[in-house]
């Protein structure tokens, strides 16, 4: 399988040995200079293509490319396209699930939604069907779709205020809805229609498919920008608190199953090569966002339009794969205890 990572995306040598996955980031001074050169080092790389099986996101510029992480002690470091708008598409699918399993609990969305990959594209109607009707994981449509159905509320309107509202307080600030991308997504979603008329018929989705898959598409459609992605996964990492506002949004247990539920699938049936070279939970989406984060430490949001073939940002891997190394971010890189960090015995 294609790989869009080598070692020329692996950090120097003497920066991995200075950048371990315990403890801090580096200086404020070298994180914005370590996303400086890492912007500047991938931004020639043409590999890709735009979205365009939803007519609106194939008018995106593929030259845009913006870098933010933001620290779990509130900071934010941004070069490039950083403030750009975009539509949060399928990362919507991370965040609506940590609210929804705030209000309903672990088990219950591990049982209604579940948690395992499907290795399967992520709008797959196969991957239901050889699940005898389950959606598997929030990560792809059929379990977003699912997720969106369990979203609380009376009514279409205050299930939409609900999720709005919870997409803000994890970016700290009011988002709104791109009303071009949504009326696009709202002509073309067929498949999504059917994969919600498909649950429905096995009693997997809880709610109205023709309502929920309107919600579904609505939160797809809510602009954000790389420094957005960046504090909304910033949040996960600190326990749930949002590090620029002071608001706990989740409870630090939602936060670790929606990180494990990231770490499984987030990249689609890509998640074992992401894990494998990068190490952090991520999730992406068709617009070119990409947002990965490193628990306890902060979160990385990328945007760059040109996709792979799975769907993910070309440019948005490269860099995370560079910085998961460079900035100590990758979970399964360690180095020994020196001696008398711990006693023994």
């Amino acid at each position: 399988m294609e790989t869009l990572h080598n070692d020329e995306d692996a950090a120097p040598v003497g920066v991995q040995e200075a950048a371990v996955s315990t403890g801090s980031l580096p200086a404020p001074a070298d994180v914005q200079g370590l996303l400086a050169a890492t912007h500047e080092r991938y931004q020639q790389d043409r590999r890709g293509a735009v979205a365009d099986y939803i007519p609106a996101l194939a008018a995106a510029d593929p030259d845009l490319f913006g870098l933010s992480l933001a620290a779990v002690d509130g900071a934010v470091h941004s070069v490039g396209d950083a403030t750009v708008e975009f539509s949060i598409q399928s990362i919507s699918k991370a965040f609506l699930f940590a609210l929804v399993d705030s209000e309903l609990g672990h088990e219950t969305v591990r049982q209604a939604v579940g948690v395992n990959n499907t290795g399967l594209p992520f709008d797959s109607v196969m991957a239901i069907e050889l699940n005898a009707g389950r959606p598997m994981n929030a990560m792809v449509n059929a379990g977003a779709i699912a997720t969106t159905g369990l979203v609380p509320g009376s009514t279409g309107d205050e299930r939409w205020v609900f999720i709005l509202d919870g997409l803000s307080a994890f970016a700290g600030r009011d988002l709104h809805v791109d009303a071009e991308v949504y009326r696009s997504e709202t002509a073309s979603n067929g498949r999504n229609r059917s994969i919600a008329g498909l649950l429905r018929s096995y009693g997997s989705l809880a709610a109205d498919p023709h309502e929920t898959v309107d919600l579904y598409t609505r939160q797809c459609s809510v602009k954000v920008t790389a420094e957005d992605l960046a504090v909304m996964g910033a949040t996960l990492a600190h326990g749930g608190v949002n590090p620029r506002t002071g608001q706990r949004v989740v409870e630090p247990s939602v936060c670790r199953d929606t990180l494990a539920a990231l770490a499984a699938s987030g990249l689609y049936e890509r998640s074992g090569d992401w894990l494998y070279e990068i190490g952090m939970p991520g999730k992406s989406g068709v617009s070119g966002g990409l947002v990965t984060i490193s628990p306890g430490k902060g979160a990385l949001g990328s945007f760059s339009p040109p996709l792979d073939p799975a769907g993910n940002s070309v440019r948005g891997q490269r860099a995370a794969h560079y910085l998961s190394s460079a900035l100590g971010l990758n979970l399964f890189a360690s180095r020994p205890l020196a001696s008398g960090d711990a006693s023994s015995g």
